[in-house]
């Protein structure tokens, strides 16, 4: 600020003020001096002018006659009877009234200097991981899906040709499926919503549909592709599949209640598709492709509702915006390095945002206006940026290679991301559970305590 301004131009508009006494502190009485109003109803007028005229001369002539003690009781009789040793001419007799507030407390000199009433604290974002833990011989692929947490709170993970359950409430670790040399490795997996079963697909182009509390096998989807399958989206009882490898640009709705689980087929790619997303509503379907086209399909008819280009490079990360409906988030790779956001409505992309390096995934909190995405070379870190100003909010960092993939746990506060250099990271990145604020303090053992190795 200038030094040289004046600061009594400053408080101009409240000389105008016709109550501004009422604002200012009141110091003493010579500086705020106060009017006396009277009320006529408790005054006696005739005490008053008699006092004023001839009070006084009765007063004197009484004083000049000298008077014995009879004559002075009765001098002090009559006076008290003709209430006559009253002093105070004027007088209250109600309480005066509180004066009347006609302007805003906001609108006052002091609310200058108020600070505001209630201001949001800041949430305490970790800039470290809470536990890093070894994940080998995760295939460092960026056309593949190889990590989801499911509503039951079960992280699985894809090692080879080996799929591992981690149950985070009671942090053990299981193996749910190794699958043969010829088969494998496993490409892709996804939770259905119930968290109960998984969807595993292979290299050979199957789908295995797994029961994961009873640790078996439920039937396996065959000849939907022609090479592996890489993406994987649950829509209730049905599962989306699309391959990934090849030409095939090929995906597929299957039924898993019925023996011929062949429902519809997509086909809007000409090479391989490296990400699925059903919105929440289960109307529309976002795809990517190798190819760098993003399809959004309705649901009704299989067709495409929209078919966007923009992107110059593949496009794996997709995520839809869980408060906005019809707000859809894509990012793309290496040579293209953007987020972009499209309103599925009308087609337009509402903004687009360089975000310097290749982006792998994208993921909303479902309790603020954030979005997290996680990114290769150079940094390999994971973003938190503020929607919809895109200013970032933290960079966590902490793995060494690209950070292909993330998962969201089910209380929407912690976020699994696994990358090329063969770890799996857990970040408390979207804030502290609800039953966790409500809960007393305890001893909790810290996820996979007892293991620092996934296998």
């Amino acid at each position: 600020m200038d030094s040289g301004i004046n600061t009594s131009s400053h408080f101009k508009p409240q000389v105008r003020c016709p109550l501004q006494r009422n604002f200012l502190p009141k110091k003493t009485s010579k500086e705020n001096p106060e009017r006396f109003i009277p009320n006529r109803s408790a005054m006696d007028f005739d005490y008053a002018h008699f006092q004023l005229t001839e009070g006084r001369n009765v007063k004197d002539e009484a004083t000049k006659v000298s008077s014995s003690p009879s004559r002075e009781a009765y001098r002090k009789q009559l006076a008290e009877t003709m209430n006559l040793n009253r002093t105070r001419i004027l007088a209250f007799r109600n309480k005066p009234q509180t004066p009347v507030q006609l302007l805003p407390r906001e609108h006052s000199v002091y609310s200058l200097y108020q600070q505001p009433k209630s201001i949001k604290p800041r949430r305490y974002i970790p800039q470290n991981c809470e536990r890093a833990l070894d994940a080998p011989d995760i295939v460092d692929d960026f056309y593949l899906n190889l990590l989801d947490w499911g509503s039951a709170n079960v992280l699985a993970i894809a090692l080879g040709r080996s799929v591992y359950l981690w149950d985070a409430s009671s942090g053990s670790v299981s193996e749910l499926v190794t699958v043969d040399e010829d088969m494998g490795p496993v490409t892709s997996i996804n939770w259905a919503q119930d968290g109960l079963n998984l969807a595993v697909g292979l290299d050979n182009s199957e789908v295995q549909l797994w029961d994961s509390v009873a640790s078996r096998k439920v039937r396996t989807l065959k000849d939907g592709h022609q090479s592996r399958v890489g993406s994987l989206a649950w829509n209730s009882h049905i599962l989306t599949t699309g391959a990934s490898g090849g030409m095939d640009g090929k995906i597929i709705d299957n039924d898993v209640r019925v023996r011929s689980h062949f429902v519809k087929t997509y086909r809007g790619h000409t090479l391989e598709i490296c990400g699925l997303k059903w919105s929440e509503s289960g109307q529309h379907l976002a795809s990517g492709g190798n190819d760098n086209v993003v399809n959004v399909w309705d649901c009704s008819t299989g067709r495409s509702l929209h078919r966007f280009e923009e992107h110059t490079s593949a496009v794996k990360a997709l995520a839809w915006c869980p408060f906005q409906s019809g707000l859809l988030a894509t990012g793309g790779g290496g040579e293209d390095r953007t987020i972009k956001f499209w309103n599925i409505r009308t087609g337009a992309c509402l903004n687009s945002v360089d975000t310097g390096s290749q982006v792998c995934s994208l993921i909303w909190s479902n309790k603020e206006r954030e979005l997290l995405s996680s990114h290769g070379f150079t940094q390999n870190q994971l973003t938190l940026w503020k929607y919809p100003s895109m200013v970032k909010m933290a960079e966590l960092n902490g793995h060494t290679s690209r950070v292909l993939y993330m998962s969201q746990s089910p209380d929407g506060c912690t976020v699994a991301s696994a990358a090329g250099d063969e770890t799996l990271r857990l970040w408390n990145v979207f804030g502290v559970p609800e039953d966790a604020k409500k809960a007393a303090p305890k001893a909790v053992p810290q996820p996979f305590s007892n293991v620092n190795r996934i296998r």
